[in-house]
């Protein structure tokens, strides 16, 4: 069997959309009938991370039967063992960082979603499920592809995915 392909989200604070898209890959892969756990690994990290996930994404989480377990706010800096081999910027802040040096020439894509912890209370519900809606299919598209030959031969399919899944609203 090929090695896994791992995934590693970021976004500045690690508390909300970095952590939806890590455990709504965990999920979708641990469900999918034709992968294997084992293909696919997803992490997430921040860059000035907040130390603790946002209340508001664990609740909007469990809400829909994500598993939130080991979810946590961390720094990029404790995923150097990790070894990504795609990062996925889920934050515009994050997609014009600096990596750090041991991502090297990782190959790097941008998802750029609104932070639904930003917006007034009446629309926080809304807003989770336009960010969650819209990870689901674009992860959906990223594990569907055939990876088999390695990602670099998956790179432009890999960054179209956003633009074929923009941001979902009703």
């Amino acid at each position: 069997m090929a090695p896994a392909i791992k995934v590693l989200f970021l976004c500045t604070h690690n508390a909300c959309r970095s952590i939806l898209a890590e455990a709504i890959g965990r999920d979708l892969v641990a469900k999918q009938a034709l992968t294997t756990i084992d293909q696919w690994q997803f992490a997430s990290a921040g860059s000035e991370p907040a130390g603790v996930v946002h209340p508001q994404t664990l609740l909007q989480l469990a809400h829909r039967g994500y598993v939130t377990e080991g979810l946590c706010s961390k720094s990029w800096d404790m995923m150097a063992d990790f070894t990504p081999d795609l990062v996925i910027t889920v934050c515009d802040n994050a997609a014009g960082e600096t990596c750090p040096l041991w991502l090297g020439q990782t190959l790097k894509l941008h998802w750029g979603l609104p932070d639904p912890t930003s917006i007034d209370a009446p629309d926080i519900d809304e807003q989770f499920s336009y960010v969650i809606e819209t990870l689901e299919n674009r992860i959906k598209a990223l594990i569907s592809l055939p990876l088999s030959a390695g990602i670099e031969a998956q790179k432009a399919s890999l960054q179209s995915i956003a633009s074929q899944f923009p941001l979902i609203q009703r």
